[in-house]
């Protein structure tokens, strides 16, 4: 797993082969990123990464100058090797929490100008993600949310539906 661009742009994590997670591939991440580029200026923004898995894209948003990172896994060894990685890197503005995420956000209060999330594809919850993180409170005025999904899902009649973005087998609902 690599970081695409920004302050740590090329540095590399070998992610243990024991690992259920799958990580958005790099075409996928880079290509999402310049989309989001015409959306969002990550310099000094406030981001949740929901099933973070492996940390790729809470590590890429960092990178890309994010003031802050919330940072939402369930899995201890996942969890784990994300804390690694920044301690590696030297860089505190990744907030992990260990826990489900569904629970998480039923609690959390606070607003966020970016969220991104990447649910297992099989995840029987995974349509009703976006009402309930858009209808939380979660986003901030003028912000983005990102699922990244299978395609067996379709979101292009939610009302908040921005965009649909398809890289192979990744694809990606963005709302506003």
């Amino acid at each position: 797993m690599r970081i695409i661009t920004g302050s740590y742009k090329g540095r590399h994590f070998d992610i243990p082969r024991t690992f259920k997670a799958r990580p958005t591939t790099d075409f996928a991440k880079e290509n999402i990123f310049n989309v989001l580029r015409g959306y969002v200026d990550f310099d000094g923004t406030t981001a949740l990464d929901l099933f973070a898995g492996t940390g790729s894209i809470s590590l890429e948003l960092v990178s890309r100058g994010c003031k802050q990172v919330i940072s939402v896994e369930a899995d201890r060894d996942h969890a784990d090797f994300i804390r690694r990685c920044f301690a590696k890197l030297g860089d505190d503005r990744d907030v992990l929490v260990r826990g489900d995420v569904f629970r998480f956000l039923k609690r959390c209060r606070q607003q966020f100008d970016f969220i991104f999330a990447d649910p297992p594809y099989t995840l029987g919850d995974l349509p009703q993600l976006p009402d309930l993180i858009l209808g939380g409170n979660l986003l901030a005025p003028g912000g983005i949310f990102v699922l990244e999904h299978g395609k067996d899902h379709d979101f292009s009649a939610h009302q908040r539906f921005a965009e649909h973005r398809s890289y192979g087998s990744v694809n990606f609902t963005l709302f506003k």
